[in-house]
């Protein structure tokens, strides 16, 4: 996509996640961006053509109380410092962040630095003249750089949004900043979806090329990829591993056991472990079954095939519960949801919830669970979650989606696509296209 003009001449983006698009003069772009920083912290107005995401920023920033011309603080140092990062997740994937990141840091005279989840930078490393000038702003190791703190910046809102993000120049909130350009992509926890950090690479104005978003998202997946291979799954009878969404038939880990259920027993795991204090033998025949006339007895004996199939003490009765905690990926995309890490839930997202089922409990926790993902997406209005929403079978007719992406990534396919489901889904019924 390419820039267009406004009536005042000035450029402005038509991807508001790319932090300077190819073709665009960055020394004019910097000009917009500081009469647009001196404006916003004069008046509190945000002028276009500020990317709504650092326009955002910048009013949570000053929400925050950060100053203009204030600094980042270091919080660890020394001793307390090295334990920390000794004992982060992230530290088991600091040699791969090396390998992918560090020579094109050194060459490039860029920075390599990893935070965790509050913003706290754990690893600076990288070019060494880079490294002394970053010492002047405290970007170094121990300082807190969360966006709260400091106010716009591209591993602090990247934590913050829990999305990847570039911030160009003027776009930092703190002037001493101003003169770097940086791209962030935060990092999960593959299992649990849980929000580790961010990856992150701070140089000069060329940082600001879509290029260095993708490269460093890609760097993030490629962690999240090496912290799956390097974390077993449980293998002890102290939890159950649930993996329900996208699947007719779930799969569940059950003491090092790989066990795939049958679609009636799918549908007990997954109420049985949205209920961990137990439900009543009518509670679960509602859950279940639309047709009343199924009897408790049909129940039973599903229930004791369960139990002969899970093996003694997992499965309890009066009222039936299962006796040892469940992680679900139900569990990881509600989590992501209720946090605000949409990312992470999309990313946690396989499909629909037992899709084949027509258990009423599992079709309203389907809904919702569906609804509430497709709304966040809508909201957050990040093209590339919303394309790879768009693009699954259960995405593919989703009007709301599509007419969200053509509106913030309005390619030729995108368009025709949306023409399409305008057209299907304003037919009367029995049209058939004649």
């Amino acid at each position: 996509m390419s820039p267009t003009a406004s009536r005042s001449g000035e450029v402005e983006l038509s991807d508001p996640w790319v932090a300077l698009e190819p073709g665009s003069d960055p020394l004019e772009r910097v000009r917009v961006l500081r009469r647009a920083h001196e404006m916003f912290t004069e008046a509190g107005t945000v002028p276009r053509p500020v990317r709504s995401v650092v326009a955002d920023s910048w009013r949570r920033s000053a929400r925050a109380g950060v100053g203009p011309d204030g600094t980042a603080s270091v919080e660890l140092t020394d001793g307390d410092l090295g334990s920390y990062r000794a004992e982060h997740p992230l530290a088991r994937v600091m040699p791969l962040f090396r390998e992918l990141m560090g020579t094109f840091a050194s060459d490039g005279e860029h920075l390599l630095a990893v935070c965790d989840a509050q913003g706290r930078l754990l690893w600076v490393e990288g070019h060494a003249g880079t490294r002394q000038k970053a010492d002047g702003m405290n970007f170094v190791p121990g300082a807190r750089w969360a966006e709260s703190a400091v106010g716009t910046n591209a591993p602090g809102t990247a934590v913050a949004l829990d999305r990847p993000v570039q911030v160009f120049a003027a776009e930092h909130f703190i002037r001493r900043v101003q003169p770097w350009t940086c791209a962030a992509a935060p990092v999960h926890d593959p299992r649990t979806g849980r929000l580790l950090g961010a990856v992150d690479i701070t140089g000069g104005d060329w940082l600001a090329h879509p290029h260095s978003l993708g490269f460093v998202q890609a760097v993030a997946r490629a962690a999240e990829s090496q912290l799956a291979l390097l974390t077993p799954a449980p293998t002890t009878t102290d939890t159950l591993g649930l993996t329900a969404l996208g699947r007719d038939e779930a799969l569940l880990m059950a003491g090092g056991r790989r066990l795939r259920l049958s679609r009636r027993h799918s549908e007990i795991v997954v109420l049985l472990s949205r209920h961990p204090e137990g439900l009543t033998g009518d509670e679960l025949l509602c859950a279940l079954y639309e047709d009343e006339s199924v009897t408790p007895v049909t129940l039973r004996a599903e229930l004791a095939r369960l139990r002969r199939l899970l093996g003694a003490g997992l499965l309890g009765s009066r009222p039936y519960r299962l006796a040892v905690p469940v992680e679900s990926d139900i569990a990881v995309v509600e989590r992501g949801l209720s946090t605000g890490a949409v990312t992470a839930a999309a990313r946690a997202y396989a499909g629909p919830l037992l899709p084949g089922s027509q258990a009423p409990e599992v079709v309203r926790l389907r809904r919702r669970l569906a609804d509430g993902l497709r709304a966040a997406l809508v909201a957050r209005r990040d093209p590339d979650l919303l394309a790879d929403w768009a693009h699954t079978a259960w995405g593919e007719d989703d009007l709301d989606v599509w007419r969200t992406l053509a509106a913030i990534r309005p390619a030729a396919p995108v368009r025709a696509r949306l023409k399409e489901l305008e057209a299907e889904q304003s037919a009367p019924p029995g049209w058939a296209g004649h």
